[in-house]
């Protein structure tokens, strides 16, 4: 291939990124749709990433925050992340220095069940089981509880 598809190739990147974070994974994959040349996107990849315009541990930031805003606890964050290429590691650290997980399933709690902690056993359970599903943890569900 020539010189101008790598060009191609870096400026379709940047077309992407300017939209939003996205991690190398993420941004592999969509190129990899519009082109057929591995190497070419790799090395586009790698001058991206030493010009600090892909970072993975930005993107976990920036998606952890977004993910927070709309209600999702920090199991299910985790899992989408490593899901998008995130190193477990990188993911694991953006959700602990993010924090105050029991206060968002209270949030969460709340806003979906208005009338608070159910009596009934089997109302109960649906109510942990929303929370689970949230993708918040045992320890952050029984704060909402007791």
């Amino acid at each position: 291939m020539t010189e101008d598809s790598y060009i191609e190739i870096y400026n379709k990147a940047l077309d992407i990124l300017s939209r939003r974070e996205h991690s190398q994974k993420e941004l592999s994959d969509k190129l990899l749709k519009k082109f057929s040349n591995q190497d070419l996107i790799e090395q586009s990849i790698q001058k991206l990433e030493d010009n600090c315009l892909v970072n993975d541990e930005r993107f976990s930031e920036h998606y952890v925050a977004a993910r927070k805003r709309k209600g999702f606890g920090p199991k299910k964050i985790s899992y989408e992340l490593v899901s998008k290429g995130v190193e477990k590691s990188i993911a694991s650290k953006a959700i602990f220095e993010s924090g105050e997980w029991k206060e968002l399933a209270h949030q969460v709690f709340n806003k979906k069940f208005k009338e608070g902690v159910a009596v009934d056993f089997k109302l109960k359970a649906k109510q942990k089981n929303f929370l689970i599903n949230r993708g918040f943890s045992f320890t952050e569900i029984e704060s909402v509880f007791n």
